[in-house]
Parts: C-alpha cells; sequence; structure tokens
C-alpha cells in the first residue's frame, strides 16, 4: 500500500512509535550490580521482589539479556493517545543565543499528566491489573509521576495510593487535586499513618521531606495490605525500560532526517527520564558504532552523581527497600526543599550509575536560580514554560549552545524537555519576585550522611 493512502497519524504511529521497548542493559559490557536483600546481602530473587512488585514487572527488573521487550498492544493502544511525541528544532532559542549550534528538544508534556511519566506509569498499572490486584501504592516527589499513576490507575480501574514529599504536597496543591480528580488518595509525606513515617517525623521534626521518605512509607502500605504492590516512577531498570520509547522516538526521527548529534542531555534525579533518552544512543556507544557526549544535569542542592559515592544503599529513608549500588548522598540525606521536585532523590538509578563509573557519560550540578533563570528565556524564546526538572537541562543546553558560540563549532545538541511547569507557578513566583535562593549541602553534611552507608 501507498503511503499517501494511509492516514497520517496511522503512519506516524506504525513508522515512529515503537514496538519494543530497548534493554540497555543487555548491550553494557559492565551489568549493572544486582540488588540486594538488605538482611542477607545476597542478590534478591523473583520470589524476594514479588512481595513488593507485580510479577511480570520483577521478570523485567531482573532482566539484563534480553535487548527488546515486545510493548503489549494494550500499552500501545495507550500510547497511541499522546505518541509519537514531537522532536522540535529551537529555531527561535537558536536565533537568540546567535550559536552556530542546532538545538533540538524532545517534548514529553504532550499529555495531561505533563511529564513523561505516563509512558511507565500505564505499563506499571496494566501489569497490576493483568495480575489481578485491587491496586498499587507509590511515592511521587513534585506530583507528575504521581499524575501519570492515577491517569493510569483510573485507565484500568485500579485503586491508586499515592504519599507526596511533603514540600510539593505544599507547594503544589493543584497537581495533587489533578491526582484526586482521578480518584487517588494523597497523603503528604512523611505521614503519621504509617509506622516508618512515624520514625521519620520522630527523627527529623518538622523535616519537608523527600521521596526517600515518600518509598518507605508506599512499601510498608503495600506490603502490609491485601492484593497491593508497589510501583516506582523512576531509579528502577524497569521504569528506564519503559522510558526507552523516549529515546528510540528520537533516534528514529534524527535518523529520518540523517541528523547526527553531538551533545545530548538530560535532567537527572532518579534517572528514568535520562536513561530512556540516552537508551539507543549509548548502545551505539557501547558498541562502538558511533560517539556521542551525554550530560547529566542534576541540581546542586542533591548532587549525588558530583558528589556522592559509588556504593551499595538503601533506596528509602526508612531503609526497608533492597539495597541497591549508586552513587548516593546516603539514604538518610534529605536535600533541601528546592523547587525541583522529581530530583530530590539522595541516589541515582543502578544502571546509570554503572555507565557513569565506566566513564561513558558526564555529569554536572547547577544551581536553583541559574535553573530558573534558563526557563524563563526558554518560556519567552520557545513558547513552552518548562518544568523545573525539565530546566536542568536547559540551563546546560544553553550553555553548551554559548560555547559553540565562541568557538564557531557547529554542534547539534538534543535535551530532553521532560514536562510542563504550569503547576509549578508557585516556584516561578518566588523566582520573579526574587525571593529563591541555592542551598546547596556542605562537605560535612554529605559526609555525616554517608558516614550510615550500610556495609556490604
Amino acid at each position: 500500500m501507498s503511503t499517501k493512502t494511509i492516514p497520517y497519524k496511522i503512519y506516524l504511529e506504525e513508522k515512529e512509535m515503537p514496538k519494543a521497548w530497548y534493554n540497555l542493559r543487555a548491550d553494557m559490557k559492565n551489568k549493572p550490580a544486582p540488588l540486594l536483600n538488605p538482611e542477607t546481602k545476597k542478590p534478591m530473587t523473583a520470589q524476594d521482589l514479588s512481595a513488593v512488585f507485580c510479577d511480570e514487572l520483577t521478570q523485567q527488573e531482573l532482566d539484563d539479556t534480553t535487548p527488546f521487550i515486545d510493548i503489549p498492544d494494550e500499552i500501545r493502544n495507550f500510547y497511541k493517545m499522546y505518541r509519537p511525541s514531537p522532536l522540535v528544532r529551537a529555531y527561535c532559542l537558536e536565533k537568540k543565543l546567535d550559536t552556530p549550534a542546532k538545538i533540538y528538544y524532545k517534548f514529553e508534556g504532550n499529555n495531561t499528566s505533563g511529564s513523561h511519566k505516563l509512558n511507565s506509569a500505564i505499563a506499571q498499572a496494566y501489569y497490576a491489573k493483568k495480575q489481578g490486584l485491587k491496586g498499587v501504592t507509590t511515592e511521587t516527589g513534585a506530583g507528575q509521576w504521581g499524575t501519570a499513576l492515577s491517569m493510569a490507575c483510573s485507565y484500568f480501574d485500579l485503586d491508586c495510593k499515592v504519599y507526596m514529599v511533603k514540600v510539593s504536597y505544599e507547594q503544589k496543591p493543584f497537581r495533587r487535586e489533578v491526582m484526586r480528580t482521578y480518584g487517588a488518595s494523597v497523603v503528604p509525606s512523611p505521614s503519621t499513618t504509617t509506622k516508618i513515617g512515624r520514625k521519620i517525623l520522630e527523627d527529623h521534626p518538622g523535616t519537608t521531606g523527600s521521596l526517600g521518605c515518600a518509598i518507605s512509607e508506599a512499601v510498608e502500605v503495600a506490603t502490609e495490605t491485601d492484593g497491593y504492590r508497589y510501583v516506582l516512577g523512576s531509579v528502577l531498570n524497569q521504569v528506564m525500560l519503559h522510558q526507552s520509547v523516549i529515546g528510540l522516538e528520537t533516534k528514529i526521527a534524527l535518523d529520518k532526517y540523517d541528523i547526527h548529534p553531538d551533545i545530548i542531555i538530560g535532567c537527572a534525579g532518579g534517572g528514568s527520564n535520562l536513561g530512556g533518552l540516552i537508551a539507543p544512543f549509548m548502545g551505539e556507544k557501547i558498541k562502538g558504532k558511533t560517539d556521542y557526549r551525554i550530560i547529566a544535569v542534576e541540581p546542586a542542592s542533591c548532587p549525588s552523581f558530583t558528589r556522592g559515592k559509588y556504593a551499595y544503599d538503601f533506596c528509602d529513608t526508612g531503609m526497608i527497600c533492597p539495597l541497591a549500588k549508586m552513587y548516593t548522598l546516603g539514604s538518610g540525606f534529605i536535600p533541601s526543599a528546592n523547587h525541583a521536585g522529581g530530583l530530590r532523590f539522595h541516589g541515582m538509578s543502578s544502571t546509570l550509575s554503572q555507565l557513569y563509573d565506566d566513564k561513558l557519560m558526564e555529569a554536572v550540578s547547577v544551581e536553583q536560580t541559574e535553573v530558573f533563570d534558563a526557563a524563563q528565556k526558554f518560556a519567552r524564546i520557545e513558547g513552552i514554560l518548562p518544568a523545573p526538572e525539565s530546566s536542568h537541562a536547559i540551563k546546560v543546553a544553553i550553555d553548551e549552545a554559548l560555547k559553540c558560540k565562541e568557538t564557531g563549532e557547529e554542534k547539534t545538541i538534543v535535551f530532553g524537555l521532560t514536562g510542563t511547569g504550569y503547576f509549578d507557578l508557585f516556584a516561578y513566583e518566588k523566582f520573579n519576585n526574587g525571593e529563591m535562593s541555592d542551598d546547596i549541602p556542605t562537605d560535612e553534611q554529605i559526609a555525616a550522611s554517608l558516614a550510615n552507608l550500610p556495609q556490604v
């Protein structure tokens, strides 16, 4: 059949939206270190993990040999509501910066959840429904993941219990109400509704919370409630597998026009969007087919890559989750109440940590006021109000484009615009009023947290 007779949207779906997720770990020469049982210090088995995660997600978590895993039709049909997502040439930004660089961004904010998180949320809800569960529990930082999961659970008629980092719960009431509109229950974390929450509040009175705290509470509820499992929006291998649709679509679009990126940039909190964006490019780099400069951008207030230690640590503040080998600031590290809630996690994905340790990618940290300055510039020039998390990538993309202006090099830059900032107007108000500050942990604070790493 001639492509001229195929409706345009259907053509895009068939040609530019992947039919399988790409499992980068299958091509990694040095595999990510396994999750360890915190009691025995032995690698977690499928039986160990199945008490916390859905069965098929457990298999995906442990699979580091299968390069491509088919996307079930039910998930792919859901993706068709908003995928393939746009890959946009930032012509206006290039002109304003007067740079010879070509700048592209993969825009993941074109769905109701406002971010890339829906790519994995719908997959995890699908597997929970398929297993016959009643519902799921989770944590959320800025609220994008909680919003996405509440949408996905509503679609599959599942109950959804969300523990939202307290500072974000207070800063972003409208994000909270979107979750409730989709049927989720939302609790500020740490809370008095769980044993772990009460202990954290006792140990850290007045704390604004962290993703590590919220994870602990969500896992406790999942493991103590019949018919429930815990799902996570970042960090885990299974999540980056689902997010590989971002990178696969990006590469398909670039290849279509014979465009070779020199620099690929993504914000980094737990690693889901960055891992998804870079997956096929990193796969080629590992195989020696081509080279790319890959940059992870993290907040200076929570610098796990740039100031953390590569070691086994708990993924949660309550220290009940498996141990993961990762770049970490220590599970007890509570970052300042910065506005990029989705990046306020003490550790980094084991997969990305291994790649960083192998020197296959770089990492930089940036301060909050610099990030919002870049966000404001981007909004005024390109017309999209970016999420604070995404704006970390924007900041470094602008920096790299200005370096090209100085050297005259015509490099091609690709960055991930992971979501919109329309629920982050409290943060923009602080910036616009000149009330935003930069809170960077001292070496002594980080050292004190790292001193409590588990002995493995």
